[in-house]
């Protein structure tokens, strides 16, 4: 009987390289050595060096005197353009400011970003208590209040990605099993939020609702990230469902069919003015 050839495993793309170098920085290592992108990316030397070059020439990588590297302020322009994250942002920034007036601890802002959620804004007190959010971080969808929320509306296939791939509790107080993940997504689906206490850390409780988007599915979760007190949430479920409600009318309105045209209506934070004159500005290639 002839032996069973083993499928050959697709070779990595040049593209899928230069991302590897780019997710070699985060909000713990914003500069590192040649040496050290090498290291973290388990490419050879050589090859993370032509790497490098490639993104410094295109601005995504800048190179200091010292001949370390950071990310590039391009990365910036290119994410500032995504009504996905940045858009949705400035919608959401005054409802996030009026919930962290009330609670006077953690609010945050996450959207979904393959198995994890990806946080695109938090608002903080310097006295508040331990949260492991950092803007732009992630946090894998099970051991977080947004996360939950994002991940009870989801599609059934993204449930079963997160199960595959696995996770682990950072806590004695976290979901361990698929079949605790599933009860407590039906949890959320029943109740319309999410609790997470002390997922993250034993004084902390995560609070979060399900933000809708122009679609009417879920577009994004607000929660709060406060003391672990064993004190009812029903009180910061009510304010982040207002926030949430907000947010998902201000939504619709940016997004409404009639401004696809400039997508600057998302940015709800400009002056009508500086909104009218931007949008009657020529095309972008010639725009200041």
């Amino acid at each position: 009987m002839p032996a069973q050839t083993q499928p050959h495993a697709e070779p990595e793309s040049v593209l899928r390289r230069h991302i590897r170098i780019l997710e070699s920085f985060d909000a713990w290592h914003p500069y590192r050595t040649l040496t050290e992108i090498a290291l973290a990316t388990g490419l050879p030397r050589s090859s993370a060096h032509r790497l490098l070059r490639d993104l410094e020439r295109e601005g995504l990588i800048e190179r200091l005197p010292d001949r370390s590297y950071r990310l590039g302020v391009r990365l910036w322009e290119f994410a500032s353009r995504t009504p996905g994250a940045i858009g949705l942002r400035e919608v959401a920034r005054p409802w996030l400011g009026a919930v962290h007036e009330r609670v006077r601890q953690h609010v945050q802002l996450g959207v979904r970003s393959a198995r994890d959620v990806l946080f695109v804004e938090r608002l903080s007190a310097r006295d508040a208590v331990v949260n492991a959010t950092l803007l732009g971080g992630r946090i894998p969808l099970p051991l977080s209040s947004s996360g939950l929320v994002l991940l009870a509306w989801a599609e059934p296939a993204v449930i079963d990605d997160v199960v595959a791939g696995g996770f682990e509790p950072v806590t004695d107080r976290g979901l361990r099993t698929p079949a605790q993940l599933h009860t407590a997504l039906a949890h959320v689906r029943r109740d319309g939020y999410a609790v997470a206490d002390g997922f993250i850390h034993p004084e902390s409780r995560g609070v979060a609702v399900p933000v809708e988007g122009p679609d009417a599915t879920v577009y994004a979760a607000i929660g709060v990230v406060v003391a672990n007190d064993d004190s009812p949430p029903a009180p910061y479920v009510e304010v982040l469902r207002r926030a949430a409600a907000g947010i998902a009318r201000d939504l619709r309105k940016a997004y409404r069919p009639d401004a696809h045209e400039h997508a600057l209506r998302a940015l709800l934070t400009r002056s009508r003015r500086s909104l009218e004159y931007l949008e009657g500005l020529p095309e972008a290639g010639s725009r200041p």
